[in-house]
């Protein structure tokens, strides 16, 4: 143990920290020293996106502590910054345990720096935090929440006035500010005299946001034919449950049923492994009570109900899971087929999508005359397009292959309550032509190629790890990959180098092999993991489906080993 993370450890003893606190700090003394080092060898970094980490005691750990010198960091910034629009800061939170004594804490720090703060009356939504943040004009917004981790993490991200998650150069000039704070005695937990007040929302903005939802209805004759569709919905223990199936119902589906264990707000997700909707096993009970009732679509939510996954019937009436390129691509061919068809197409439309989604969305929407635009991983960047071009072109949607997707500019994140209504509807205009949202997609893959992506994680978890997936992004760079499964490399994109991507510098290497394949390789900037990202298409000419799918995944299983022995796992 390095005498000074055991110095910072013993402060935590001495100074004006709460009981329990310096229990906890005492019992890991008396335990584990690697427990000891990684709870207090660094900061918990406060990124470009906000915090995230494991709770508990320590400097690098999620904590009232933490939470409160982030907020001030934040409250300085805007002090320093009075510039920036709006007259609040809003504030909501998920399910996860200690989220709602954060999103307290952090209205008490914000209020006692003379913010006026609205905060929700429990928890909600992600995509409701950002829209309640154009609704009042604020300022910014906070939410408390670690979207889809493991049930021992939470976090923080910020949102910026327009509703998006703050981007450059805001975004590295807050995290300056909450650096300068050297310890919880610089923080003004307590409100005192002239400090800023503190309202609750509720009701109010839910029936506004649902309202603004069902503004963007484009098949009501379609829905009111196939009312009758039987959905599962699921919110894995979390926020969804307070307006996916309200959103459901208020745009007309009359089966909706649900997994009663899951609708429990829980921040121990005792029922899954994972509160993930990209994890198969997060669907199983909800997939099971399709069987039961002979449902044709499931959607999961995760804890912050920004990101969706499905499960649909395939052409044999079973249950198969789709990804999240391949919902984001249904649902971008049925908006665009539905705009074009209500002639709301003039030129002035355009789409979305991360470096590391499928470039099928790009292929669909040139067919339909609608401009692309690629932007780094992140729905911030995202809404920084949607934010650029306000006024003068607009948004139509914009998806990730992380299971997130949004339709429409009142919302600036991702947005699954959006993205389940809009999924429910789509399966309902498919099904005026006799087909299922499976039957859609394949129709789709005949038209455009099959498109096939995979993404590999690895985990790599503490100080060590850190430091191997710095070494191993180092080592690509200084010998970079000459072959994709066996198809030389043509060029290599580095995205350190904005000058000559035109996109803000990110620690992501782009491989593209002659034939179009892709490999992104990229560190998590939210979890301990090393990311990557294949890409490939398969012309469907002279091949049946099944033939094209075989070939595709020849191909990806070739690459997946090929990265499994560069990371050594």
């Amino acid at each position: 143990m390095k005498k000074n993370f055991m110095d910072v450890a013993k402060s935590w003893l001495e100074g004006d920290f709460d009981e329990a606190t310096k229990q906890e700090v005492k019992a890991m003394m008396n335990g584990d020293p690697a427990v000891l080092e990684d709870a207090f060898y660094r900061n918990l970094e406060f990124g470009t996106g906000g915090l995230r980490g494991i709770m508990g005691a320590g400097t690098n750990r999620m904590n009232r502590y933490t939470v409160g010198m982030a907020t001030q960091g934040l409250a300085n910034y805007i002090k320093k910054n009075r510039q920036a629009h709006g007259t609040c800061i809003c504030i909501s939170h998920d399910n996860r345990n200690h989220s709602r004594e954060f999103a307290c804490i952090t209205a008490d720090v914000l209020s006692a720096n003379g913010f006026d703060v609205y905060i929700f009356e429990s928890l909600r939504p992600t995509p409701e935090l950002s829209y309640a943040v154009r609704l009042k004009k604020a300022i910014a917004g906070v939410m408390v929440t670690a979207s889809h981790n493991p049930k021992e993490y939470n976090g923080y991200k910020v949102f910026w006035s327009d509703g998006g998650q703050v981007t450059s150069p805001v975004d590295k000039e807050i995290v300056a500010e909450v650096n300068a704070i050297g310890s919880p005695s610089e923080v003004m937990f307590v409100p005192g005299g002239g400090a800023g007040r503190i309202h609750e929302m509720g009701e109010e903005v839910d029936s506004l946001y649902l309202k603004d939802i069902l503004s963007l209805t484009l098949s009501p004759d379609s829905v009111a034919r196939h009312n009758d569709i039987k959905l599962v919905y699921t919110p894995l223990h979390g926020t969804g449950v307070k307006l996916v199936p309200r959103a459901l119902a208020a745009l007309g589906f009359k089966n909706v049923y649900h997994v009663p264990e899951q609708d429990v707000n829980d921040g121990d997700f005792p029922t899954v492994k994972s509160p993930n909707p990209e994890e198969p096993s997060a669907l199983k009970m909800a997939i099971a009570v399709a069987e039961r009732n002979g449902a044709d679509i499931v959607l999961a939510t995760d804890p912050d109900a920004d990101r969706v996954g499905i499960a649909v019937r395939d052409g044999k009436g079973e249950m198969v899971l789709l990804n999240g390129n391949q919902t984001a691509s249904i649902l971008t061919y049925y908006i665009l087929t539905r705009w074009k068809e209500l002639g709301k197409l003039d030129g002035r439309q355009y789409v979305v999508k991360t470096i590391v989604t499928t470039e099928l969305l790009k292929a669909i929407a040139s067919d339909f005359g609608v401009k692309t635009y690629d932007v780094l991983t992140g729905f911030k960047y995202i809404a920084e397009v949607v934010k650029k071009n306000e006024g003068h072109a607009t948004f139509v949607c914009g998806g990730e292959e992380s299971y997130g997707f949004n339709v429409g500019e009142f919302v600036r994140d991702k947005d699954a309550v959006i993205s389940c209504s809009m999924i429910a509807e789509a399966a309902a205009w498919a099904a005026d032509s006799g087909k299922t949202l499976y039957g859609l997609l394949m129709d789709i893959y005949a038209k455009y190629g099959y498109y096939r992506e995979k993404m590999l994680s690895f985990t790599m978890k503490g100080k060590t790890g850190l430091e191997r997936i710095a070494s191993l992004m180092a080592g690509f760079r200084a010998e970079p990959l000459k072959s994709l499964g066996g198809v030389p490399v043509a060029r290599v994109i580095d995205y350190t180098e904005p000058e000559k991507t035109g996109l803000p510098s990110s620690n992501v290497l782009q491989y593209v092999a002659e034939d179009g394949t892709v490999l992104t390789a990229r560190p998590s900037g939210t979890e301990p993991k090393i990311k990557f990202y294949i890409g490939l298409a398969e012309k469907t000419e002279g091949l049946s489906m099944d033939e094209t799918v075989m070939r595709a995944d020849k191909r990806v299983a070739a690459m997946e080993k090929e990265i499994g022995d560069m990371v050594g796992m």
